[in-house]
């Protein structure tokens, strides 16, 4: 059973090494991050890092993953250190392996799920321990004129909707925001939001579960680009 998921966005710039300087800015961000991380996360509970990529893998906790190509030399285990390998994650879940190690040190266990479309068979997160999902994923990228992607009024109404349905703990209603089919899909595509596949995917694997109890810790577009941490929480 997945007993919680939280929602993180998947902006390299939480990480202070690579966000120098906006500590002000991220800060709160981060603050939730880890809190929404905490909430779902209990002992004898199976952590994943679920995230966008260019093609769907699982990862071990001894995954790695780097920041070299923000010019960072920082290198990390997803949930374990596990020696020298070869940086291998890709920078969603790269990303999301710091929020953890943040939220919960660096032996967390936390394995990887990595999405391409959000409808890849996962693997049996609904099996064994109980499961706890860290999904990382950002809105639109276009709600401001400093946006990466400029200002576009639309980008406002996205990510409200989206919002709401991760305030509503209902996963149809997030499976409605973040469809691919129809203009919810293309317009997704042209407000450059960064986690569509990643809250699909999730959508399917909870819808099951009837609902869970939501907050909503954080909304806000710092730097043009909407970041929202939620936490769902079993009944």
């Amino acid at each position: 059973m997945i007993t919680g998921v939280a929602f993180c966005p998947q902006a390299p710039a939480l990480v202070p090494a690579v966000g120098r300087g906006v500590d002000a800015e991220l800060g709160p961000v981060r603050t939730a991050c880890r809190e929404a991380i905490r909430r779902v996360t209990a002992p004898g509970v199976r952590l994943v890092v679920v995230g966008g990529a260019d093609r769907a893998g699982e990862y071990p906790p001894s995954a790695r993953g780097s920041f070299a190509g923000y010019g960072v030399e920082l290198a990390l285990s997803l949930g374990r250190d596990g020696g020298d390998a070869a940086a291998e994650l890709p920078p969603s879940l790269t990303v999301g392996a710091w929020l953890v190690r943040d939220a919960l040190g660096p032996d967390s266990g936390a394995s990887g799920f990595a999405t391409a479309s959000g409808a890849e068979d996962p693997p049996d997160w609904h099996s064994g321990a109980d499961t706890a999902l860290v999904v990382v994923g950002d809105g639109s990228a276009r709600r401001s004129a400093k946006a990466p992607g400029y200002a576009d009024p639309r980008s406002a109404v996205f990510d409200a909707d989206l919002v709401a349905a991760l305030a509503s703990g209902e996963a149809h209603r997030l499976r409605d925001a973040v469809s691919a089919d129809g203009p919810a899909g293309q317009l997704a595509g042209e407000l450059l939001v960064g986690g569509t596949s990643a809250w699909r995917l999730t959508a399917g694997q909870t819808e099951a579960a009837g609902g869970y109890r939501a907050e909503v810790l954080y909304d806000d577009a710092p730097f043009g680009v909407g970041y929202v941490v939620a936490a769902w929480t079993a009944p």
